[in-house]
């Protein structure tokens, strides 16, 4: 029987709000989704209680961290909490589910609420998800979307979640579009174990029952991994193919990367990432299009020269169905065009 006042991961739907009372370092590399973070340590003094404890003695830590973490319950109560009334049912974490957690719920139960303590903490949470992680893919029937750079894949998918149709957006969820380009202008990538409990969170969201349409892609998206048992599940899944031509994938491609277009010395400086995977000719020729504006001429020499023979190469290698796949040529990647690719899709997986 659980000890009480500590609640299960399977209940953590029951609260209404789930406090995570680790530092912002913590909490920004991951947390359990929806979690707001009031730390009863920040960073800097999570270190120096840690340096007390290793240097001094484990007392003097403990007398120092007791001060800190009074003072920043304190300052989380008066802040966060006075407006929330008696039957408020709070969640709280920490690391292991131990003494700042423990802190934190026996205060929160001393004022009358009945607030509740996560047992074991975020590291249950993370081994929770790298289970489900290991096993939920296997329950969908996935549609795998694939198609050469610049065929609108990406577009595709949002067209079809607006239709109503169930959609796992890996390259939103991991702030990169997938190739060496791909990276987003000021914008990072979320740590692997926030990307995790990312992907974790829209699994379970979708009816295993319905088809579930997902983008081609290799087992890096940026610098982030995806989980083997998804890796094995795209692979052995029917493909659906863009065939686009590519005079309508380099139109697309100008719309799409406009923010790059604009910033030259950004795309300059990602163009130097394929050293050693184009002769520095080639990369000169490009960079001398890029100077004079030639946008349209250095899409298409990228395409030919560089993604389309590297896509060739990874669908037809990985995907167990590339060559046998249901084909949509268009081209038209325009809005109305890729309407109309949804259109076809729906029909033809019966969606």
């Amino acid at each position: 029987m659980r000890q009480k006042g500590l609640a299960g991961i399977e209940q953590i739907s029951e609260f209404d709000t789930i406090i995570d009372a680790r530092s912002p370092g913590e909490f920004a590399e991951d947390r359990v989704p929806g979690a707001i973070n009031l730390p009863v340590l920040s960073d800097a003094e999570r270190i120096r209680v840690g340096t007390l404890y290793k240097q001094v003695s484990i007392f003097e830590a403990k007398k120092l961290g007791a001060a800190l973490v009074a003072r920043n319950i304190a300052h989380a109560i008066e802040t966060s909490m006075l407006d929330k009334p008696k039957d408020w049912r709070p969640l709280v974490y920490c690391w292991r589910g131990g003494q700042r957690s423990g802190a934190f719920c026996h205060i929160l139960r001393e004022i009358g609420w009945n607030a509740h303590r996560l047992e074991g903490g975020y590291k249950t949470w993370r081994a929770h998800v790298l289970a489900q992680l290991a096993q939920l893919p296997g329950h969908f029937r996935f549609h795998v979307i694939s198609g050469a750079t610049g065929s609108g894949k990406s577009r595709l998918l949002e067209t079809l979640g607006r239709r109503g149709a169930q959609v796992l957006h890996l390259e939103q969820l991991a702030a990169h579009k997938g190739s060496v380009l791909g990276g987003l202008p000021g914008q990072a990538q979320p740590q692997q174990k926030g990307f995790d409990s990312l992907l974790f969170a829209e699994l379970i969201r979708f009816d295993p029952a319905r088809p579930l349409f997902v983008e081609a892609e290799s087992r890096k998206i940026g610098q982030l991994h995806l989980p083997d048992a998804l890796i094995t599940a795209l692979r052995s899944a029917p493909c659906l193919r863009i065939n686009a031509t590519l005079p309508a994938r380099v139109n697309f491609l100008l719309h799409d990367y406009d923010y790059a277009i604009a910033d030259p010395t950004w795309l300059l400086d990602r163009l130097n990432c394929l050293n050693g995977l184009q002769s520095k000719e080639t990369l000169a020729h490009w960079q001398a299009l890029i100077a004079a504006g030639a946008f349209p001429q250095l899409v298409e020499a990228l395409l030919k020269n560089h993604y389309d023979p590297l896509y060739q190469r990874s669908q037809s290698g990985n995907y167990r169905d590339y060559s046998v796949a249901t084909q949509f040529a268009t081209d038209d990647l325009s809005p109305s065009g890729i309407d109309a690719l949804a259109d076809a899709i729906l029909t033809t997986t019966g969606s």
